[in-house]
């Protein structure tokens, strides 16, 4: 099991992406997983590499995997939040973000795939409504840091 780096005085936070299509968007969810203290960036079904958008060169110091099942790859301790625009979906307002999670994200011209979503016991929606694949991440991860930060 990789030992993933804290993001507050506890837990940690993981990013997921289920079936990223753009590798400009994988580069930003990079940039934002660096700057936010994200642990770990996992791909199903999408392409890791180097990437210009990733400025932080986050590739280097984040652990990234690419895996066929998420499900089958969730760091021990870590509490699934399926981030997506669902009937079952709280406000990411309200949420109180889980002291080790894996943020599970949708590609950017669909949803995240249905037997994640039904197995996910959160699922949280962003209030703005659609957003770019990276620009939710980085909404995500500062959200995080910012509940963190009040405690």
């Amino acid at each position: 099991m990789t030992r993933l780096r804290e993001t507050s005085s506890q837990g940690y936070a993981a990013i997921a992406l289920d079936r990223v299509k753009c590798t400009a968007n994988l580069g930003g969810v990079l940039r934002a997983a660096s700057v936010f203290g994200a642990s770990l960036v996992m791909v199903s079904g999408g392409r890791l590499g180097r990437y210009a958008t990733d400025t932080t060169r986050a590739y280097k110091h984040i652990p990234s995997l690419q895996v066929d099942d998420i499900w089958q790859n969730v760091p021990f301790g870590a509490v699934p939040v399926v981030i997506e625009v669902h009937s079952r979906a709280g406000s990411l307002v309200n949420f109180t973000h889980p002291e080790s999670a894996l943020y599970i994200f949708g590609p950017e011209d669909g949803s995240v795939r249905k037997e994640i979503v039904e197995r996910a016991q959160l699922i949280v929606q962003i209030p703005a409504g659609c957003l770019n694949l990276a620009a939710a991440v980085n909404v995500v991860l500062y959200d995080r840091l910012a509940k963190s930060s009040r405690k």
